[in-house]
């Protein structure tokens, strides 16, 4: 008979769920749509590829430099409250800003403040796992199930995409889209509020705590193996949508194939605790790059909705499952009073800098080869494994 889930958890727990929803409601909004009003204000596409680029490259910079500042202090919640309501105060300044260097402006700045939220959450999450020097140790029964946390993003996700989609249909006031915008980031700041008051014991070192991190070999063959993995989705994410509609699928049709993907993931997130004590968080994030390679493959050559059905299916594994194992080998692998600087450095070069690049390639894979571009995917993905495989053999 399982023992009870102490009522502290619980709590914890439910206000994790509660930051994931409201972050990933306001992602929900952010991703698909903000592209449509900056367009209604005048920026060409260049413009706003210039822009988003920019916006990342934000996240590899500041993203170490606050993680080190919550490591040093034990502290996660008071340092998100802030940077949470600076989001909101700085996403304000949209409705002044007219031309492109004045919305770049505004969107660095934002960004600055805005990115280091998700990996300090990250951390704050799995402050309550163990402090074993190794992924093999057992971690303590105060961990919280991340992935059934986590899916409650995932929903949110879900209903804002659709929801705000359905509000825009036959439309021409895409003011809506600031304005939910500025309504979510809202509902950010009031949720950070409530977080757990979890402390991480303060690091003692002296060196910078991104270096202390890499110091760690295995650390570092961690963050190639992810990188390549999730650098594999780039295609996917910039020109899915692209490929389908070359192939003569409705934008319906494509909506629901997205969906099925998001969907996907909450199932592995639900069982994903079980999956990474049965496997370990190295074999899964190999079984993530693995079903990259068929994933990647079979959409390069797939021309028929029954084959991308089935094949969307795999967004568990080379996303979810991926970014899950991540999760828990970051907890199970760093010391708490380096917590926060491991999520950032896994946020910064995985999602941010190499993400970027990934990108930035894509976009002339898919000019030069069109939907062959997902065959340089599956390449990425094959390394990603074969990385993921040595980190998982390797004790060092």
């Amino acid at each position: 008979m399982p023992e009870p889930i102490p009522p502290d958890k619980t709590r914890a727990a439910l206000r994790m769920a509660f930051f994931y929803a409201a972050v990933f409601a306001m992602i929900g909004i952010h991703m698909p749509f903000w592209p449509v009003w900056l367009t209604a204000k005048g920026m060409s596409p260049t413009e706003i590829g210039t822009i988003f680029a920019a916006s990342l490259g934000t996240k590899v910079i500041i993203n170490p430099l606050v993680a080190h500042m919550a490591d040093r202090r034990g502290q996660r919640r008071p340092i998100m409250v802030t940077l949470s309501a600076l989001a909101l105060m700085v996403f304000t300044l949209f409705a002044w800003t007219d031309g492109f260097w004045q919305i770049l402006s505004v969107s660095v700045l934002f960004f600055a403040v805005w990115s280091p939220l998700m990996p300090l959450g990250e951390s704050l999450a799995m402050l309550g796992g163990g402090e074993a020097s190794g992924e093999d140790h057992t971690s303590r029964g105060g961990e919280l199930d991340y992935g059934r946390v986590r899916l409650w993003g995932s929903l949110a996700f879900i209903a804002t995409v659709v929801g705000t989609g359905y509000l825009l249909v036959g439309g021409d006031n895409v003011d809506i889209i600031y304005r939910f915008l500025l309504c979510s980031l809202a509902i950010v700041v009031v949720v950070t509020l409530f977080l757990p008051s979890t402390r991480a014991p303060v690091t003692t070192s002296t060196r910078f705590a991104a270096m202390a991190v890499l110091r760690d070999r295995r650390f570092v063959l961690f963050i190639i193996a992810t990188a390549l993995i999730q650098a594999s989705h780039s295609v996917y994410y910039g020109f899915g949508t692209l490929n389908w509609k070359a192939q003569g699928l409705s934008e319906t049709v494509i909506g629901w194939l997205w969906a099925e993907g998001v969907v996907a993931e909450i199932v592995l997130f639900v069982f994903g605790a079980r999956m990474v004590a049965w496997m370990g968080p190295s074999k899964m994030i190999a079984l993530g790059g693995l079903a990259g390679v068929v994933r990647w493959t079979v959409t390069g050559m797939a021309d028929g909705l029954p084959t991308l059905v089935i094949i969307q299916a795999l967004h568990a594994f080379t996303f979810a499952a991926t970014h899950l194992a991540a999760i828990y080998f970051i907890s199970r692998r760093i010391p708490p009073s380096l917590s926060a600087s491991a999520q950032s450095l896994y946020s910064a070069v995985v999602m941010g800098l190499v993400f970027g690049l990934a990108m930035f390639a894509s976009g002339k894979l898919y000019g030069l080869l069109g939907a062959g571009a997902y065959y340089a995917m599956a390449v990425l993905a094959a390394a990603g494994a074969i990385m993921a495989i040595f980190l998982a053999t390797s004790r060092r």
